[in-house]
């Protein structure tokens, strides 16, 4: 029988991981009409985190006041570790600020957003080059590699009417990685298109998230929320009305408002 031997080594901690994002008690009113209504989430380096919800829900407006598409009511947003800011109206107390956090935010609309009149080499490029000074030789090179990422080399050139609703969700994306976003955004990224095209998409985004890219995405595709994420969030007229992992929101939920949720999109 072979003793065992002691040993005064022990194996290091894992340092946690960093904060990426975090929202606390945040409200947005568009005029009498309370839509977000004192929302608190968080997001380590990472995270894919899904917000999910039925139509009205506040999804949409928790995404866009993040990135300050919409300016909050009130409440707090700490963006890798720095808070924004905030006047009491809600409004950035500072734009060079606003411009700087933006920077480490990549966002993918629902309806792609591209720039029609430039081709897709052009959308990809014109954000470093104009924006945060990269050199157009580097900036092409990037966009170049991003676009071959996604499957759009051979399209560099093409313009964006000429291409399908899936092809321009997928220079979408490439156009948000172009910043080298800390964190990306996705606010229903597969809703506009025509079902067949829904996969190609979601493949891209799925590659991100194997990558450990961190993300909090607006999706009404249940599955692959459940496949990608970390950590889902339910609102329900502005309020989270249950979150948790995965396994537990999607298999053993507790609010009967997500029960049937649940049910009336599977």
């Amino acid at each position: 029988m072979t003793e065992a031997i002691a040993t005064d080594r022990t194996e290091p901690a894992a340092a946690p991981a960093e904060e990426a994002i975090r929202v606390e008690d945040l409200h947005k009113s568009f005029g009498h009409l309370e839509v977000l209504k004192g929302v608190n989430m968080s997001a380590k380096k990472g995270d894919v985190v899904a917000i999910i919800g039925g139509s009205g829900s506040g999804k949409s407006t928790m995404l866009r006041c993040i990135n300050f598409l919409e300016t909050p009511t009130s409440g707090r947003i700490v963006i890798g570790g720095e808070e924004i800011a905030m006047r009491a109206d809600g409004s950035p107390a500072s734009r060079k600020q606003i411009e700087r956090v933006r920077s480490r935010l990549g966002m993918v609309f629902q309806a792609f957003n591209l720039w029609t009149h430039r081709t897709l080499i052009e959308n990809v490029t014109e954000v470093p080059v104009h924006v945060l000074g990269v050199p157009k030789a580097e900036a092409h090179d990037r966009a170049m590699a991003l676009l071959e990422r996604v499957g759009l080399a051979d399209k560099a050139a093409t313009y964006p009417a000429f291409l399908s609703g899936g092809q321009q969700q997928r220079a979408a994306i490439a156009r948000a990685l172009a910043i080298d976003p800390s964190v990306m955004l996705f606010d229903e990224p597969t809703s506009a298109l025509d079902p067949e095209l829904v996969g190609e998409v979601l493949t891209v985004i799925r590659d991100l998230a194997a990558e450990g890219r961190t993300m909090l995405l607006v999706t009404h595709e249940m599955k692959f929320a459940r496949e990608v994420s970390d950590h889902v969030i339910y609102l329900f007229e502005g309020r989270i009305e249950e979150q948790g992992p995965p396994e537990a929101v999607f298999g053993a939920p507790k609010s009967e408002r997500l029960k049937q949720f649940l049910k009336s999109v599977a």
